[in-house]
């Protein structure tokens, strides 16, 4: 089944210039590009984002880390897409993630992991338009 998920680039990676190297491990799995952005949140979108999170502990710290800079955001797409980007993405903990995944290869730490994905289909329908409007997916 197609699908559609977002990737964020988080703003440690773009700082040490892993974009282009992320996204072009993302399209060499075979995961299309639909949507992609160059954003720097503000406090009040870094929190509604992660709004799921708010009675977690690190919610405060997220929150900071992720208006620390700008953010790559992108709309992928393909088969199985949701699956495919989690598993590319490996481990959130950068220390338990298998060899070869983005957050083994470019994560500092359990926040500065790199990446961050979808995690279900109902994620990626509200992490998706929260970025992308249906007149900025393409393909």
């Amino acid at each position: 089944m197609r699908e559609t998920t977002l990737a964020i680039i988080k703003p440690e990676a773009v700082k040490r210039g892993l974009a282009g190297d992320i996204l072009k491990r993302i399209q060499g799995a075979g995961l299309a590009l639909r949507a992609l952005r160059l954003v720097g949140l503000s406090r009040a979108q870094a929190e509604a984002f992660y709004d799921v999170h708010r009675e977690r502990p690190f919610y405060r710290s997220l929150c900071e880390y992720m208006i620390s800079g700008p953010v790559v955001v992108a709309a992928l797409e393909g088969e199985g897409a949701i699956a495919r980007w989690r598993e590319l993405m490996g481990a959130t903990d950068p220390a338990q993630a298998a060899p070869g995944t983005i957050r083994k290869d470019f994560g500092i730490d359990i926040e500065q992991n790199a990446v961050h994905g979808s995690d279900s289909a109902a994620t990626a329908a509200r992490e998706v338009p929260f970025f992308f409007s249906a007149l900025d997916l393409v393909g």
